[in-house]
């Protein structure tokens, strides 16, 4: 609903926005109204009709907007078609037009703009742009910023346009959109091994992308962030998440070389003091923490020593326990000292302990989940704790928990069963994990089915028998 109110403040403008507000309050307040009263006060304030935007509510489905470019280089005339279709659903089996706001954009090479927005109430509609002569190559179609309307946008380019969007895009949505599509198909396309080393061209234009957005470190952090594994297996099946794990960590370690100046600068800096909650700092420890991440996965051996200081000189819990799980994933032992003198600092604080087991689940193996149900402060009868290891290791760590020899399945399994055992709710909550089993390579699928049915002949709980069972249905 606030989407489409949205639309109609772009379309109909803020003036005449905010009149047909102050009309609606000063005819509606305390009222029980409809939307066609709301849109009637727009009516009577622009003098237009509502009745095709109202199309928004009645119609289901998302619409599909495609665009096409057709560049003359002669004449430097650009002509850009915009269609629009919503696929059919139940008892809606042909969907009428509707009114679909778009900002758009040209961008050269510099990365100078020429925005407007477009109004799609047809079907399609044809825009043709001559270009001037100080524009002589086709400028990059930057469509739908700020994302004016929630649509899909299917789009054709080439995978050099969509890196140059990536590297020249000033549209923060766009940006990050663009990002992470290509991404994605880097990501799997290394993990099913037709491709050994990420792209360098990808991996240049993101680390540009990123240091460009510097000066709003809150969203230099975003572009960083790769989607995770879990996101990665619904993109295909059967799911690998090794392979996608590993694919990655090297795409992660490209951005890390690439981006290591802009590392050492920024991590250089010293943390803004005195602590402040609001947004401004926060962006700042977020862009912090996102190339602390990196860090953790980088091959230049001078990133323990890093990170240990980071550690030790960090003067809130956030890039802390950044720096913590970045040692963690370098593993080798450097690890070991950090998680000492954190346990000792924080043992009397059970929250803080709990991202401790968090951290140490996130990044270690079956082996070391075993190691923390056995460690002293590990309680059953903390469900906080509990899921501080399981939980954890089974969202947060796929690779290890569908590690395809089982081992990530079998370090849960007795787990569970205590916890079934002592709280009920828990265990049921806890076997959610498993959800997924059947989308996995067949591996690691038949692990998990193995698990499954262990489990379901332990004597679980109720909840958490129906819920085995209707996972092996």
């Amino acid at each position: 609903g606030a989407e489409l109110i949205g639309m109609l403040r772009r379309i109909i403008g803020e003036e005449k926005y905010r009149e047909g507000m102050d009309l609606y309050f000063d005819r509606h307040d305390g009222q029980a109204v409809t939307i066609e009263d709301f849109y009637k006060c727009f009516e009577d304030v622009t003098g237009e009709d509502f009745s095709q935007f109202r199309l928004w509510y009645a119609q289901a489905g998302t619409p599909e907007i495609t665009v096409t470019e057709n560049w003359n280089a002669a004449s430097r005339e650009l002509e850009i078609t915009i269609a629009q279709k919503t696929a059919p659903t139940p008892g809606q089996p042909d969907k009428q037009p509707v009114p679909v706001p778009l900002e758009m954009a040209l961008i050269d090479g510099q990365g100078n703009l020429a925005e407007w927005m477009t109004v799609l109430e047809d079907e399609d509609v044809t825009i043709t742009m001559e270009l001037p002569e100080n524009v002589p190559d086709k400028p990059l179609l930057s469509v739908n910023r700020d994302f004016t309307a929630p649509v899909r946008v299917a789009r054709n380019m080439s995978r050099d346009e969509r890196l140059a969007l990536v590297r020249l895009e000033t549209d923060p949505f766009n940006q990050w959109d663009g990002v992470q599509s290509l991404v994605k198909e880097e990501i799997l396309t290394l993990a099913e091994g037709s491709q050994t080393e990420p792209d360098d061209a990808l991996v240049s234009a993101l680390a540009e992308a990123v240091e460009r957005a510097a000066s709003d470190p809150a969203f230099a952090a975003l572009l960083t962030r790769l989607p995770d594994v879990g996101e990665l297996f619904l993109e295909r099946q059967p799911a690998d998440a090794v392979a996608l794990n590993s694919a990655r960590k090297k795409l992660q370690s490209a951005l890390a070389g690439k981006l290591s100046g802009f590392i050492a600068e920024t991590l250089g800096k010293p943390t803004p003091t005195p602590y402040d909650p609001g947004a401004e700092q926060a962006g700042i420890r977020a862009l912090r923490t996102a190339l602390i991440v990196l860090l953790g996965v980088t091959q230049d051996p001078s990133a323990p020593a890093t990170l240990e200081a980071l550690y030790s000189g960090a003067t809130n819990m956030t890039e802390r326990l950044a720096a913590l799980r970045a040692l963690c994933v370098q593993g080798g032992g450097v690890e070991a000292g950090a998680l000492a003198k954190f346990e000792v600092e924080w043992k009397s604080n059970p929250l803080v302990m709990d991202k401790w087991f968090a951290v140490r689940a996130s990044t270690g193996t079956a082996e070391t989940v075993a190691t923390l149900a056995a460690h002293p402060d590990f309680d059953l009868r903390n469900p906080n704790r509990v899921r501080s290891v399981v939980a954890t290791f089974a969202m947060q760590n796929l690779a290890a928990f569908h590690a395809p020899d089982g081992s990530g399945y079998r370090a849960v399994e007795s787990i569970i069963l205590s916890a079934d055992k002592a709280n009920p709710a828990l265990g049921a909550r806890l076997l959610i994990a498993f959800d997924q089993w059947k989308i996995l390579e067949p591996r690691a699928r038949a692990e998990a089915e193995a698990t499954l049915k262990r489990l379901q002949s332990a004597g679980l709980s109720p909840n958490s028998a129906d819920i085995v069972a209707r996972a092996l249905g």
